[in-house]
């Protein structure tokens, strides 16, 4: 599997509530920073489940940006990445203690950035399925993806359905997560939208501790509702769970099992993803598979 885009560095800082409340400062427990974001969570994750993955992306000449490739490479990752003239992507979460959290990223990839042609096309001809990070560089990967008749998924995070920068992601890809929280009560019309409008073949939006919801192009319009997973262990922070399930998702339809399997596996990946701090709980194919979906 090839995983384009995306790699970044979160620092999570623990608060005791959820606004935090306002004050000129605020004692919390150990700052943390992980190395992963969305790209390179779903590449970590998938490899922990077994998969061969290759990972092109951007990276500074930074702190940040060492640290991103040491994980990745020391997890087995094939990561390739390319010089970026802006720097490492940054993140900062505020999580509380109930694992709930609110994110502020940086993003700063500049409007011009590219990835050379003859540098990502080997690796589009020798992938099985694409999954592209919503970063606006990655967009201009569509034309070669189809020519070659790839298979592509992507991430909206918390798109609203309406910001025209993740709609083209959303129309091209066969297969579309989400997350419930960006169109919140309209989550249901977007997701048939992206079928109407689009190629995908499913939408999968995510709810948290809701659970999930799928929406294929063939059966109801209404979205069928998954049940989230009962964690293994005790919520620490929910930061990748989001990631995780993308990856036990891509795992399950990969491996050839239906999509309302592979959306049960992916819950029971999130969950496992709740019991660690950051990105550092990442399930194995064997824990994956040991609870019959």
């Amino acid at each position: 599997m090839l995983v384009i885009g995306g790699s970044g560095v979160a620092t999570v800082v623990r608060v005791g509530s959820l606004p935090v409340p306002l004050a000129d400062a605020h004692g919390v427990a150990p700052i943390r920073e992980w190395p992963g974001h969305t790209g390179g969570n779903v590449a970590l994750g998938c490899r922990a489940l077994g998969m061969n993955v290759a990972f092109l992306d951007f990276l500074g000449d930074d702190w940040a940006g060492r640290q991103v490739h040491e994980r990745l490479i020391a997890a087995g990752v094939a990561f390739d990445p390319l010089l970026s003239p802006t720097g490492t992507r940054r993140a900062v979460s505020l999580v509380d203690p109930s694992g709930r959290k609110v994110s502020f990223h940086d993003g700063r990839d500049p409007d011009d950035l590219r990835m050379p042609r003859d540098f990502y096309l080997p690796y589009l001809q020798r992938a099985r399925h694409v999954h592209l990070s919503a970063v606006d560089f990655a967009r201009h990967l569509f034309d070669d993806i189809a020519a070659l008749g790839l298979s592509v998924s992507t991430d909206l995070q918390d798109w609203d359905g309406v910001d025209e920068r993740q709609r083209e992601f959303a129309l091209r890809s066969d297969l579309v997560f989400l997350s419930s929280a960006g169109a919140g009560e309209r989550i249901a019309s977007v997701m048939r939208d992206i079928l109407r409008s689009g190629r995908a073949q499913a939408v999968i939006a995510t709810a948290g501790a809701g659970g999930s919801y799928l929406l294929m192009r063939e059966g109801s319009s209404t979205p069928r509702p998954v049940p989230a997973a009962i964690p293994p262990a005790p919520v620490v922070d929910s930061s990748g769970a989001g990631d995780a399930y993308v990856c036990g998702f891509l795992y399950g339809l990969l491996a050839g099992q239906d999509l309302e399997t592979s959306a049960r596996l992916g819950a029971r990946a999130g969950a496992h993803a709740c019991t660690g701090e950051g990105s550092t709980s990442l399930i194995s194919r064997e824990e994956l598979l040991s609870v019959r979906v």
